[in-house]
């Protein structure tokens, strides 16, 4: 009988490198991305095509994209608007994402647009993406909680996910941007939008910030979520979100989910290789909770 199976989203190369004190080189980002790849790990995003005085982190996206030698993985970025989704085309990435706050403060402070504007733009993305045979999905970010306006009503999420979905947006990414929720709420939201949305359409991106990242992904799990977003060695953090700390580690996750009996088809031991490089690189990654364990079970 074969495992049911767990697809893993690393958002390192992006999400965790964006707001790190030491800015990456290209060839640090690459061998990175690289020792993801080695890892088998199926989808990971590589960058992002954003002002690069806004984010300096993300800087050279493009010419990321141009050295990544075609593999397995699946390489994806994010963009915040239109001039983001002409250069990821003219980079020829094959997944694309764009994000929308459930809540206007955090759209203002991330791109200076309330939500139905920024909704509004990415209908226009996602219409160009449809004439141009694109792959674009989207974020819907703060969805438990908001750093400026705290908790954000169920019902904000389900418009904001139903007016992207009926846009073309090929997923949706349920994001606790700022790792303020529960697993009694990420439950209570996955089951109340499984009664209303596909859940194959659905995945989740959590934080660790009150050390409850692997604790909301089992609560996404008992809600029929099978694809996750995770950092390599626990790395994350929004420069436009205060409290936002770590995102839910990769090894932790995939260390979870295989016990639990699901199958991810990542390499383990790689993945440790992994976020030893991520935590040497920035000098601040710490790795994942069961790191130690993890190294002692699979490296010894």
């Amino acid at each position: 009988m074969a495992l049911e199976h767990i697809t893993i989203n690393d958002v390192g190369p992006r999400d965790g490198l964006q707001n790190q004190p030491q800015l990456l080189s290209k060839e640090q980002r690459l061998s990175l991305i690289s020792a993801l790849v080695a890892a088998k790990v199926p989808e990971i995003e590589v960058g992002a095509f954003v002002s690069p005085k806004t984010v300096p982190a993300m800087a050279g996206t493009a010419e990321l994209f141009a050295a990544l030698e075609n593999t397995t993985s699946l390489f994806s970025t994010l963009i915040p608007n239109m001039k983001g989704f002409e250069l990821a085309m003219s980079a020829q990435v094959p997944l694309i994402s764009l994000v929308v706050a459930a809540s206007d403060t955090m759209n203002l402070k991330n791109i200076r647009m309330s939500t139905q504007d920024s909704i509004k733009v990415s209908k226009d993305v996602l219409k160009a993406a449809k004439e141009q045979g694109a792959n674009v999905q989207a974020y819907v970010a703060t969805a438990w909680a908001c750093p400026f306006e705290g908790k954000i009503s169920a019902d904000s999420v389900f418009s904001v996910t139903d007016e992207l979905l009926q846009a073309g947006a090929s997923r949706i990414v349920i994001a606790d941007t700022i790792g303020a929720a529960n697993p009694l709420e990420v439950n209570q939201l996955l089951e109340a939008m499984a009664s209303r949305f596909d859940l194959d359409l659905l995945s989740c991106h959590f934080h660790d910030t009150r050390a409850m990242g692997l604790a909301n992904v089992y609560a996404a799990i008992t809600a029929g979520i099978r694809k996750f977003d995770a950092s390599i060695a626990g790395l994350g953090g929004c420069p436009f979100a205060p409290g936002a700390s770590g995102n839910v580690a990769t090894e932790d996750v995939v260390m979870m989910v295989e016990q639990m009996g699901f199958s991810t088809g990542i390499d383990m031991a790689l993945l440790v290789k992994a976020a030893d490089l991520a935590m040497d690189l920035t000098g601040t990654a710490t790795g994942g909770n069961a790191k130690p364990w993890i190294e002692n079970y699979y490296l010894n």
